[in-house]
């Protein structure tokens, strides 16, 4: 290979992600090309004076962003399927970064109750609460008068910048505090973001299936919705643009879609991107959960390749820390700062600094991500333990695949002698029994065909040992049986 790798040490960048950058550039600068062969773990850790797990971190990355291809024995390539665009977009982006000035580096229908497998409950009895009740009472007794006064509409400022830092190193997001806002939780970003930009009669692509309570709101709010089929690749882009081509939004969960949990692939990323740019639309990207991935590192997220500035990433707090926190927070595009800093105001939208100020001291004394390393080991466990409990209880009449990441999965009934299992009357059953389930076939939009799966959306971030998940399995199985 002609083409020579450096990392500087010197960087905060750690040296995989460099690695990962490296690749990317050369990529887009022509020196590497689709099946070129790149170097061996081994080879590359002693050339760079790092360690073979580095690289191979580094590697793992790629090989999940589409960017390399492993073949066993035969090495490891540059992969042949890497759409053009994004070649186009990583080269946009070296050259953006050459060009710039150098910056300093910156800091339902379910209901609200923790029932057994409830999806998107975090883990309640793993939280660090004496260190968060530490914290809270240090700020309600430091006698700051900004905890007395209306609080900063468009969030506190410090954890606006502990959410850039963040969102900029794990997610790859590149973005200033003054883009990131604070919110009292999703549906308050959502409608925070249709204030913005929405439009009478506008209509958006939905994923189908889709995250439902979300749907609803959408509804509710008056947007028409197109269900867009999601497969093993997620968002099917294409059918997208046959469907409604002029579409103000596009609404996805491309790191871990909700429900099916499938990662939306980097051709259909790249796909989503172009249409937007194209139709000048809005993707509004979701990234509930991404922190919790099983296999390898959380990838990053879809706004990392965004050139154009059409995507509007959302996070939260509710599932990495507690819901009754009600904190999430969305990045906008630069363009629309002014217009969303407008809206905060004119509304006084602010979450309550005693909150946000915990929150962002949570993030600055390291507690965060010790929180995160934890909360992805036990769960990447309990993950296991409710997959294999199911599978013992309901033998052939249940297909369970343990998912790539988040805190939730999916059961799917195998249809029997007589036909497709009802799982809303399943579901419906779960519920009397005191379970907070939801049937499958309830987050699809449009009717019902063959395509739509039939099964059960189960949490299980709060399954605490084997015999739990034991028990609960066979409670379901009962449910099953009617």
């Amino acid at each position: 290979m002609a083409w020579n790798m450096e990392i500087d040490r010197r960087e905060e960048l750690p040296i995989y992600l460099q690695i990962c950058e490296r690749f990317k550039s050369a990529i887009a600068a022509g020196h590497l090309r689709p099946g070129d062969r790149v170097p061996a773990l081994r080879g590359l850790a002693t050339q760079l004076n790092t360690a073979r797990g580095t690289v191979e971190l580094a590697y793992s990355i790629l090989v999940n962003e589409g960017y390399l291809h492993m073949r066993g024995a035969a090495g490891t390539f540059v992969s042949s399927s890497l759409p053009p665009s994004a070649t186009a977009a990583r080269s946009r982006k070296s050259r953006d970064r050459a060009l710039a000035p150098a910056q300093p580096p910156r800091a339902d229908d379910i209901g609200n109750d923790a029932k057994p497998l409830r999806p998107g409950l975090p883990a309640l009895d793993a939280f660090p609460r004496k260190v968060w009740s530490r914290l809270v009472a240090y700020r309600a007794r430091s006698g700051d008068v900004a905890a007395l006064t209306y609080p900063e509409p468009a969030g506190y400022g410090p954890l606006r910048e502990h959410i850039a830092t963040y969102v900029g190193l794990s997610r790859g997001v590149e973005c200033s505090p003054e883009q990131v806002f604070v919110t009292n939780g999703y549906r308050a970003t959502l409608e925070l973001i249709l204030r913005g930009l929405a439009r009478p009669g506008d209509s958006a692509w939905f994923e189908e299936p889709g995250y439902l309570l979300a749907r609803n709101f959408l509804i509710e709010a008056g947007l028409r919705l197109v269900p867009v089929r999601v497969d093993d690749e997620g968002l099917d882009v294409e059918r997208g643009v046959a469907l409604a081509p002029d579409a103000r939004f596009a609404f996805v969960t491309p790191s871990h879609q909700s429900p099916l949990g499938v990662t939306l692939s980097l051709a259909r990323r790249m796909k989503l991107l172009d249409w937007a740019n194209r139709a000048g639309s809005w993707i509004v990207e979701d990234d509930y959960d991404s922190e919790f991935r099983y296999v390898g590192r959380p990838l990053p997220a879809l706004k990392s390749l965004d050139r154009d500035d059409r995507v509007i990433y959302c996070g939260t707090f509710s599932k990495v820390l507690f819901p009754g926190l009600r904190l999430s927070y969305v990045v906008v595009p630069e363009r629309a700062v002014a217009r969303f800093g407008q809206l905060t105001r004119s509304t006084n939208a602010g979450s309550p600094y005693l909150l946000q100020a915990a929150v962002a001291d949570f993030i600055a004394q390291g507690h965060f991500a010790r929180h995160l390393k934890r909360m992805r080991a036990l769960y990447d466990e309990r993950r296991t333990l409710l997959a294999d409990a199911l599978v013992q209880a309901f033998g052939a009449r249940l297909s369970v695949e343990l998912p790539a990441g988040g805190m939730h999965l999916v059961a799917i009934f195998n249809a029997g002698r007589d036909g497709p299992v009802d799982d809303l009357a399943v579901a419906a059953r779960a519920r009397e029994a005191g379970f907070a389930v939801i049937g499958l076939s309830a987050w699809y939009l449009g009717k019902r065909t063959k395509r739509t799966l039939s099964g059960l959306v189960l949490g299980f971030a709060n399954v605490g040992t084997a015999a739990e998940a034991s028990r609960l399995a066979r409670m379901l199985r009962r449910a099953f049986d009617g």
